[in-house]
């Protein structure tokens, strides 16, 4: 494919997009929750890990613990334990109950609607940041994950690159701002779906005629 204008870069998101809303209607976050604080606690979980594993997990926990004062009180050590399943347990405990203290003392066990404070609270980095204002309090968001990641660089709108907010940057000027969120979750959906790691499924993929990756996976393979 030949290099791009931005205006054409613009256009060709616009009608991924289009395809992938029509292939993929349900696409939301996938993650189980019912209040801010779980799905803030959920995201924590989430990180290098599914969010299958952390929806098994999740359950027990949303019995047991309530309210930020809940998760606060809980000892590293419990949290540890608990949490263990989803890796890199030690740190989101610690994050969690970090970030449960900070919520409890300055904002009266609420989580904030501003990103710009959000990102200051432990555990919360701009992915977690941009996908609780935009699921929660229905803000524009970028939210780039590994599949997101993976896909930016496959459609071309970026190239060879992984770090996640210069990704995010770029992507912000193609994709209008109010398609932000429905746009993080079809590139998961169909990361998940259809564009895997290792094996795509280039075949079957409703996107291909606009996508200039060179190692498309061919039938048959």
């Amino acid at each position: 494919m030949a290099k791009e204008t931005q205006a054409q870069q613009k256009a060709r998101a616009k009608e991924i997009l289009a395809r992938l809303k029509k292939q993929y209607p349900n696409a939301q976050c996938e993650l189980n929750w019912s209040t801010p604080i779980e799905l803030t606690v959920a995201t924590i979980l989430s990180a290098q890990c599914t969010d299958r594993r952390v929806n098994m997990v999740t359950p027990a926990l949303f019995k047991k613990y309530r309210t930020a004062r809940d998760w606060a009180a809980a000892s590293q050590a419990t949290l540890e334990r608990e949490f263990h399943s989803t890796g890199f347990f030690r740190n989101k405990a610690k994050n969690v109950r970090a970030l449960m203290a900070r919520l409890e003392q300055e904002f009266g066990g609420q989580l904030p609607d501003d990103f710009d404070v959000l990102i200051t609270l432990p555990g919360i980095g701009r992915k977690t940041a941009n996908l609780l204002v935009s699921t929660l309090f229905d803000r524009p968001g970028l939210v780039v994950d590994t599949h997101f990641i993976r896909l930016s660089n496959r459609l071309g709108f970026v190239h060879k690159m992984t770090d996640a907010v210069k990704i995010e940057y770029a992507l912000q000027k193609i994709v209008p701002e109010k398609e932000w969120a429905p746009w993080s979750h079809v590139m998961v959906f169909h990361g998940r779906r259809c564009c895997y790691a290792r094996k795509p499924d280039c075949p079957q993929c409703p996107i291909a005629a606009l996508c200039p990756w060179p190692e498309k996976t061919p039938a048959g393979k």
